[in-house]
């Protein structure tokens, strides 16, 4: 089985990470690092604005990094964490084999974690395996005493426990603490590899110890002796930690329990980080799971006034999906979850049982009820083709760690504002079937019926539950959660999204009626004599208009109305939005390479990897003497020092702690060994194995033999020496890269070079905006309405500022049918156009009324003129060119030759 690739935002939350510990390392302050990394992922400040970045903070672990990574449900944490062990024993811990303690919220999950890390072929396991082959060892705590202590620094081993094992405020009585003659031999071998010394922090016998009946072993003499405890031993391996779920693990014995294990880093993965008590390092948002084809977006919701309706229709749109999914390649049964009532309702599991029988909606085969006695789902396999089940009844959420992804609907019987058991089962209906979208449109949606008055109520406890419980941002959520208007028992094509908003219905007492009557835009609705009653809109909603209809209602429900409104007018913008309309937006031509005189068939895409394939780099002819400018090692008999640039980043004893020490230095290790070993650490598609062994062992020799490095100093640094050589490779290959870059296209100043070969754009390779591939982060949140944006969302554009007054521009412009705001770093849903060393993702791509294509990016006074603007124009430039007539490129800024950014672009479209 092949590893399974990561998504781009999973890629890009380790590339963060592995930022973030490089630059500590290389400053040698955590803050420091945290600073650079926040600076890199905040958008370019306008002229005189002020960029303010939360601070790293470094309570209650000091100078550990703990940092958490925000992934929503549905986005794969698991397999990130099995990705970040290796990652941190390598950038941060400079181990080849770490301990790893991996502590998750339950035994349910536990269990499930383990089996994955254990199953030969998952990818978890894939992971771990790809870092460390079968030197991998992962294991509970009732197999911890089973470690070999020679596999100490051999393995990489990973400990898989709940929380709750180690959390405790008296550690007396608790086995993890206890002392056990299992250990004896582990810290027999320590001792003897690090030294006294590292065991003086260690916890000690003591007296409420010798009164534990489950260590009458120990006699008064034992007093004040290290505990040779589980525990104890992991302070001394100093583990890398990975929390699961870690927002159940922001108490102050949380922290003090992680601080007895003196971690070397702690890693936190949360859909929902505590305020004011994370360090939020890398931030996904739940558009980018959905461009990814993780999660089932929208969320289709119907309301329904009685209950026997909402099962009903559930149960019809279920099999209309079934219908849908007869057509698909991979076998699919889509799944109802019903939420029945507890036994103080009508409606309990038993009842709603009988109904789906009685109503011949299910038959018997086909239900399980899943509750704390009934326990159905348990030995059943629903990904079975063989397996009947279509209709799961629970009354609470189901078993943690449960996950089927061909759960599709959602009928809630209770009241969704109920909280945390309506947002576990919708996040069981969102998750993909095989991570791929779905033929079908309606395979691409999750469905939920409810029991309320109106859709505007549900939809707003829905999105309440999706952003305070699931990770989804408060901004461009309720777009996602739409009226499923359609007829289930019609088993046609669900068609396009809505292109219309449902109208806001909002109850209000009998006075209102004289207040409003004849409020532009609201449509009041009497009830029944002294019932009150209605007012509705179906189109955006104003602020006047709000205000007029607070005024009519007490204080105690503008919180609740105010967001139903608010709601409303989301939907009501996302409707107009041409990708929900289902309007095409143009394809892009991507700009190719291909030989001189050569044809249009001969024309391949110009890429990250092109400059590889048709320049050659010599390694040793670009560093004929491998050096590491900057970067010194000092030796001293147990203590070795590493500066950068005459900087000390690093100070460690080499017995500091027994992950250091037990990989420190092999006995036989030579220095062909440490060639080999960094040869494979530094390798790289753009040098074959043999140029990289060749300068790695000119480097190696000229370190040890012209600056006097011992083999013994080399080896124990070997990892900050890795990170060093990675630094100089990156720099010689960018210059190499912008060398023949220049030599293959044109120079800075878009003079084309004599090459043999030449741009050109080409049919079969072109890039396409598409509804639903929009990994929008940061979303606008102004109050400026923007008209022609392709998508309902728009990335990261701020409510002022120089690129907000150049978007504005653009949407007024009557030459422009519709614009995007394209995003950065996504190589699988922007456009983009090659430069020496990455892509260029311009700021706004529009397609106008005549057909043409319009490329703006937006470049600020400071960076102007620099040396990536240059090319970025000029490869924008060449791409335009290449379009003979059907694009223009415009690189604006804020005043140029007299000209406002309307008129700049006036100017480029030629009027």
């Amino acid at each position: 089985m092949s590893a399974l690739q990561l998504k781009t935002y999973q890629a890009q939350a380790l590339a963060s990470l592995a930022r973030l510990l490089r630059a500590a390392l290389n400053t040698g302050s955590l803050a420091a690092a945290w600073a650079i990394e926040m600076q890199r992922q905040t958008p370019v400040p306008a002229a005189g604005e002020r960029v303010i970045t939360v601070p790293y903070r470094a309570e209650p672990f000091g100078d550990t990094p703990c940092v958490c990574l925000r992934i929503p449900t549905g986005g794969g944490k698991t397999l990130l964490a099995a990705h970040a062990i290796p990652l941190m024993a390598r950038l941060w811990a400079q181990v080849d084999f770490p301990l790893a303690l991996w502590l998750v919220p339950s035994t349910t999950i536990r269990d499930q974690t383990l089996k994955a890390l254990r199953q030969p072929g998952h990818p978890y396991r894939q992971a771990l395996e790809a870092a460390y082959g079968q030197a991998l060892t992962v294991l509970d705590l009732d197999a911890a005493p089973t470690i070999a202590p020679q596999d100490m620094g051999r393995k990489a081993l990973v400990l898989v426990a709940t929380m709750q094992s180690f959390r405790v405020r008296q550690t007396q009585g608790r086995n993890v603490y206890a002392f056990s003659e299992d250990f004896d031999a582990h810290f027999a071998h320590l001792r003897a590899s690090i030294g006294p010394a590292a065991f003086a922090a260690l916890d000690k016998v003591s007296a409420d110890d010798l009164a534990d009946p489950g260590q009458t072993f120990l006699s008064t003499s034992d007093l004040g002796r290290v505990k040779h405890s589980l525990a104890n031993l992991l302070a001394l391996m100093r583990p890398l930690v990975v929390v699961d779920e870690a927002h159940n693990a922001k108490t102050d014995t949380t922290f003090e329990t992680l601080r007895r294990f003196a971690p070397s880093a702690i890693l936190e993965l949360t859909a929902t980080p505590v305020p004011r008590k994370t360090n939020v390092l890398h931030s996904v948002s739940a558009r980018e799971l959905q461009a990814e084809d993780m999660i089932k977006l929208p969320v289709m919701l119907a309301e329904h006034k009685a209950w026997p309706d909402a099962v009903r229709d559930a149960v019809l749109r279920r099999r209309h999906l079934e219908a849908e999914a007869a057509h698909e390649a991979n076998y699919l049964r889509p799944i109802v979850l019903f939420q029945a009532q507890d036994k103080t309702g009508p409606v309990t599991p038993e009842a709603l049982r009988q109904h789906l029988l009685t109503e011949k909606l299910a038959t018997e085969v086909e239900i399980v009820i899943a509750t704390g006695d009934q326990r159905g789902l348990d030995g059943l396999d629903l990904f079975d083709p063989a397996c009947p089940v279509r209709h799961v009844i629970t009354v609470e959420a189901l078993k943690e760690g449960w996950d089927c992804s061909f759960a599709y609907v959602l009928c809630s019987l209770q009241n969704v504002r109920s909280g945390k058991d309506v947002e576990q089962l919708l996040g069981r209906v969102l998750r993909m079937p095989y991570a791929a979208r779905r033929k079908s449109p309606a395979l691409n949606r999750a469905y939920a019926h409810v029991v309320a008055p109106s859709f505007s109520q549900a939809a707003t406890a829905l999105v309440d539950r999706m952003v305070q419980g699931m990770g989804f941002e408060a901004l461009g959520t309720a777009a996602m959660v739409l009226p499923d208007a359609g007829t289930p028992d019609m088993f046609g094509d669900v068609g396009p999204l809505p292109s219309t908003p449902p109208t806001l219905t909002l109850e209000l007492p009998p006075e209102a009626i004289a207040a409003l009557q004849g409020e532009p835009g609201l449509q009041v609705l009497p009830r029944e004599p002294g019932a009150g009653a209605a007012v509705s809109v179906s189109d955006e909603m104003s602020d006047a208009q709000l205000a007029r209809v607070l005024a009519v209602l007490p204080a105690s429900e503008h919180a609740a109305v105010s967001a139903q409104v608010r709601q409303h007018n989301e939907r009501v913008v996302a409707a107009r939005s041409p990708a929900q309309r289902g309007v095409p937006f143009a394809a892009l031509p991507r700009l190719c390479l291909g030989p001189v005189g050569g044809t249009q068939a001969e024309l391949h895409l110009f890429e990250r990897n092109t400059l590889e394939e048709v320049i050659a780099f010599d390694l040793l002819c670009a560093d004929p003497r491998p050096a590491l400018p900057g970067w010194r090692l000092v030796e001293q008999s147990d203590l070795f020092e590493i500066y950068v640039n005459d900087a000390r980043v690093q100070l460690r004893q080499a017995q500091e702690t027994a992950q250091l020490s037990l990989n420190a230095v092999p006995i036989d290790a030579t220095e062909t060994d440490l060639v080999l070993w960094l040869s494979t650490a530094l390798r790289r598609p753009a040098l074959t194995d043999d140029s990289l062994r060749r300068w790695v062992a000119a480097l190696v020799a000229r370190l040890r033999h012209e600056q006097g490095l011992s083999l013994t100093g080399l080896l124990r640094a070997r990892h900050a020496l890795a990170q060093a050589a990675t630094h100089r490779l990156d720099n010689l290959e960018a210059q190499a890269r912008k060398q023949g870059f220049e030599q293959l296209m044109l120079d800075i100043t878009g003079t084309p070079q004599a090459s043999a070969w030449s741009v050109g754009l080409s049919p079969d390779w072109q890039f396409r905006y598409t509804a639903g591939h929009y990994p929008a982060r940061n979303v606008y949140a102004g109050r400026w309405i923007f008209r022609k944006h392709y998508f309902d969302v728009i990335h990261a554009l701020k409510s002022q500022g120089e690129e907000f007054e150049c978007a504005k521009a653009l949407d007024g412009m009557p030459q422009v049918l519709h614009w995007v705001r394209n995003i950065e770093q996504q190589e699988q849903f922007s456009f983009w156009l090659p430069t020496a060393t990455d892509y260029f993702y311009p700021d706004f791509v529009a397609e106008l009324t005549d057909g043409r294509l319009f490329i703006v990016e937006y470049k600020g006074d400071a960076y102007a003129t620099n040396d990536d603007s240059r090319e970025k124009r000029a490869v924008g430039e060449a791409w335009a060119r290449a379009s003979e007539g059907k694009a223009v490129f415009a690189m604006i800024e804020r005043l140029v030759d007299g000209l406002d950014l309307q008129s700049q672009l006036q100017r480029a479209l030629g009027a």
